[in-house]
């Protein structure tokens, strides 16, 4: 089976970095081109080397972390943006978007969990806000894209189901901005 080299660009406030097939540099200037067949990153400026690419394919798939979980019950409940509670169960190990697209909740997700978009935007209750660890700074860059931002946002995709936040509650913002395709809805796993 052939598969494509997927080179995502990013740009973050400080620094943007180019992911190509696993291998990163962090760059600061605002051009920059990955080259598969020579497994380097060509930045403005000058050339970085990086690992070359693996002959294994890469997808999001059910296999991934997060989307499976330890086989532990988790209770979460969904709030649609027209109040309705959907209360669901997932697994321990699970981040909110696997839990979601396996209970067949709109919560989009179109990077599929990459990190890459803020399509699974969840506004976390206050009592388990303080629960969670603190936001990588990719996941914040990404935040400040999502519609709706409040204080207790975060990303269902970083969120991983524990004991600790058993029953925890997350509302659905009413719109989400997905800047690749427009009202693009991805299959569940």
């Amino acid at each position: 089976m052939l598969w494509s080299a997927v080179v995502g660009v990013r740009m973050a406030s400080r620094a943007a970095a180019v992911r190509a097939g696993g291998a990163v540099a962090t760059r600061s200037a605002s051009r920059a081109t990955a080259t598969a067949d020579a497994g380097t990153v060509a930045v403005a400026g000058g050339v970085s080397a990086v690992r070359a690419f693996s002959a294994s394919a890469f997808a999001c798939t059910g296999s991934d972390p997060g989307w499976k979980g330890d086989g532990t019950v988790a209770n979460v409940v969904f709030v649609t943006p027209e109040g309705e509670e959907l209360a669901v169960e997932g697994e321990n190990g699970q981040h909110l978007l696997a839990i979601a697209h396996d209970n067949g909740i709109e919560l989009e997700g179109a990077c599929e969990a990459s990190l890459a978009c803020s399509t699974c935007h969840v506004i976390v209750d206050d009592d388990f806000f303080d629960k969670l660890p603190e936001p990588e700074e990719e996941e914040e860059d990404m935040l400040d894209l999502a519609f709706g931002l409040t204080e207790t946002s975060r990303l269902g995709c970083q969120i991983v189901m524990s004991p600790d936040i058993d029953g925890i509650r997350v509302t659905l913002p009413a719109a989400t901005r997905n800047f690749a395709v427009d009202g693009f809805v991805p299959q569940p796993h």
